[in-house]
């Protein structure tokens, strides 16, 4: 990698507009000098998801605004940036267009070189920004709209071997955060509702432990949720605290039990390319789960594998990712130019066939 980069970074694919200043040096690796996060739950909360034309208008009202606060942050000018990253998908498009429109007025202006960065790539490169993890590594990257394990060669080498063939588990963490009468997002609030819940009390499936691979299903999950809780509401004329909270205690235990088991799966396959100093990473929104990371640094402590998860403040979508993603790309000579389209979808590992199903970022990637 060149001496130093410092590299302005842009993030706008769901409901989190962000910017960030990320400086990575041969001497010191890679320094978040600035990152700035504008969520939009407010705005979202009276419709229970993510409204994509809210989101996109939002985006285009804040990302200047993001843009002028991180570099007042990081004590820097925009001249003073190697280059400026920006996501251009997966995600929402409208709120992608925001973006890469925003990143296009930035470079023109200042004179700066375009980098575009898939959105999926930040989440899984974050352990190289915040542990300096070497290549290869597993990783489990698990979000509201996708869910995936990797493994992670080099900036653009990704191979899967499993992910999602229908709802991701963010995606079942709201649904049943919405069925349950609990607020948004749905994963925090029914990792709170848990904590004083019995994860043993109802009997939830854990699909597809049943049938070889790392494949996951989390749809039919989320169905027996609702069976049972309209079998509750009948017996009582309601559902009670407590059967909200075992409920939820119980729907979190078999998402843990699932990714855990999936995860030992695809260690074994990882192991034969990696045998020595093997490493799991996890990242993603649904990564900031604390009985989640516990189940998966129970498997990684009984097969002898390091295992890294990013701060809090990083699970979530946030633009220091895409800032580091964008200084390993520059450092490749990935450099992009203002043909760079915003993309829907956008698959990391480009030789395997689609995932089937769709989640609120469209088809799997």
């Amino acid at each position: 990698m060149t001496p130093t980069l410092t590299i302005l970074g842009l993030e706008s694919s769901c409901d989190d507009t962000a910017a960030a200043v990320v400086r990575v040096s041969e001497a010191d690796g890679p320094q978040i000098l600035a990152s700035v996060v504008y969520g939009q739950d407010k705005l979202h909360a009276p419709f229970g998801g993510v409204v994509p034309e809210i989101a996109a208008r939002a985006h285009a009202e804040k990302l200047d605004i993001c843009v002028a606060e991180a570099l007042q942050q990081s004590g820097l000018g925009l001249r003073e940036m190697t280059a400026v990253a920006v996501t251009a998908g997966p995600g929402l498009i409208g709120g992608v267009i925001s973006g890469v429109m925003c990143a296009k007025g930035l470079v023109a202006g200042a004179n700066l070189p375009l980098i575009g960065v898939n959105h999926l790539a930040g989440h899984a490169l974050t352990p190289r920004l915040t542990d300096q993890l070497s290549y290869p590594y597993l990783m489990l990257l698990v979000s509201g709209g996708h869910c995936q394990f990797l493994i992670v060669r080099g900036v653009d080498d990704f191979t899967r071997l499993g992910g999602t063939i229908d709802d991701a588990p963010g995606e079942a963490f709201d649904k049943t955060a919405r069925l349950l009468g609990l607020g948004q997002p749905g994963g925090p609030a029914v990792e709170a509702e848990a904590k004083t819940g019995d994860p043993k009390r109802f009997a939830l499936p854990r699909p597809l432990l049943d049938r070889p691979g790392c494949d996951m299903s989390f749809s039919g999950l989320k169905t027996a949720v609702l069976r049972t809780r309209d079998q509750l509401i009948a017996q009582h004329g309601g559902l009670r605290r407590q059967d909200r909270a075992d409920l939820c205690a119980g729907f979190q235990a078999a998402v843990r039990d699932v990714l855990a088991e999936k995860a030992r799966r695809a260690l074994a396959i990882y192991a034969q390319e990696q045998p020595t100093n093997p490493a799991l990473a996890v990242a993603g929104g649904v990564a900031a789960n604390q009985a989640i990371r516990a189940g998966l640094e129970t498997v990684c402590a009984e097969t002898n594998t390091m295992f890294t998860a990013p701060p809090l403040a990083l699970c979530t979508d946030n633009a220091a990712m895409i800032a580091y993603v964008g200084a390993e790309r520059f450092a490749a000579s990935m450099v992009d130019d203002m043909t760079l389209a915003a993309r829907p979808r956008w698959p990391l590992d480009q030789t395997s066939p689609a995932m089937l199903g769709s989640g609120k970022k469209g088809a799997k990637a």
